[in-house]
């Protein structure tokens, strides 16, 4: 039998932090799996008379923190000679990214499985994916209606605002009412009035964690992360000094996950990390969703080899 294929996208994987890199976790589970890897930056790939390909290089991994890999040559290769591709490029979600997932979509439509979904990467915006589930999450407001925005924290009184695209507590902004800074944080976020963002209410239980939990095809993983804030920032995100707690998630995110996991099946979206705050979604993480190796570590899991054996049932 023929050697199974999978490549990844992804950032330059000399760059990744060996201990926390979701990524690697994933490719070791594949490689456990069977499957002979291939590596590639979203610049590498290209569309010759609309047939998908790649400069790609033969990858191998290792659960070493010195040594994590080791590529073979350079070689171009056609995308759909390859049984899965994972999507594994770190936001900005810009038009570069959305180029990518066109490449990516003719070669699934070739008959290679990519995770996720090219479409549903395009569609799902992280912020505003989650304003289809509004049992789930706080009041927000989708605007660049800078009069209208302000109108919203005088409703609310202590506001969150932040750019549709951002990531890792990048540009966001909590506001009480009657800050004097209001007008110009939301000429900067809007850009006077061009750019789209949301506001969110603050949710207080954000002190007890910004909770992130994982969906790997339809499942709930039993744990998720809690993301706490550092004393001197509201931002529980790790990027920006939060601290990392594992722990079981509560009835109520398990009602979350339900009310979310079948549309994310139904749309092709294998691996994603839900954010959960006090009692409210906030965001869908679709694009590169972290945390893996901080879960698997505390608890023992192998939640690359979950994924191995998702994709494996929505292949078959």
């Amino acid at each position: 039998m023929a050697r199974k294929l999978l490549g990844v996208v992804m950032d330059p994987i000399e760059n990744i932090n060996y201990r926390k890199d979701t990524t690697l976790a994933l490719l070791l589970a594949a490689q456990r799996a069977g499957y002979k890897l291939f590596y590639m930056q979203p610049q590498q790939l290209f569309l010759e008379s609309a047939q998908p390909r790649a400069e790609m290089y033969a990858l191998e991994v290792f659960a070493n923190p010195d040594h994590w890999f080791t590529l073979g040559d350079c070689h171009v290769m056609d995308l759909c000679a390859l049984d899965v591709i994972l999507m594994r490029k770190d936001p900005p979600f810009d038009r570069e990214y959305i180029y990518a997932t066109y490449i990516l979509e003719a070669a699934e439509k070739r008959g290679c499985h990519v995770v996720n979904r090219p479409q549903s990467l395009r569609d799902c915006n992280e912020k505003i994916f989650a304003t289809e589930f509004p049992q789930c999450t706080p009041p927000l407001l989708v605007s660049r209606d800078q009069t209208r925005l302000a109108a919203f924290l005088s409703v609310h009184e202590d506001v969150i605002y932040k750019p549709l695209d951002g990531m890792g507590g990048t540009s966001i902004f909590r506001v009480k009412k009657g800050d004097q800074n209001l007008n110009v944080i939301l000429e900067t976020l809007t850009q006077l009035g061009q750019q789209t963002i949301m506001a969110q209410r603050f949710i207080p239980e954000i002190v007890h964690g910004d909770k992130r939990i994982l969906v790997v095809g339809g499942n709930v993983i039993s744990h998720c992360l809690a993301r706490i804030p550092s004393g001197n920032d509201f931002r529980g995100n790790l990027a920006v000094g939060g601290r990392g707690v594992v722990q079981p998630l509560s009835t109520h995110d398990h009602w979350i996950a339900a009310q979310i996991a079948p549309t994310l099946v139904a749309r092709g979206l294998l691996f994603v990390g839900l954010d959960v705050i006090g009692e409210f979604l906030t965001e869908i993480n679709v694009t590169s969703p972290t945390c893996v190796r901080e879960i698997d570590r505390e608890i023992g899991s192998n939640i690359g080899d979950q994924l191995m054996a998702a994709i494996h049932a929505h292949r078959a």
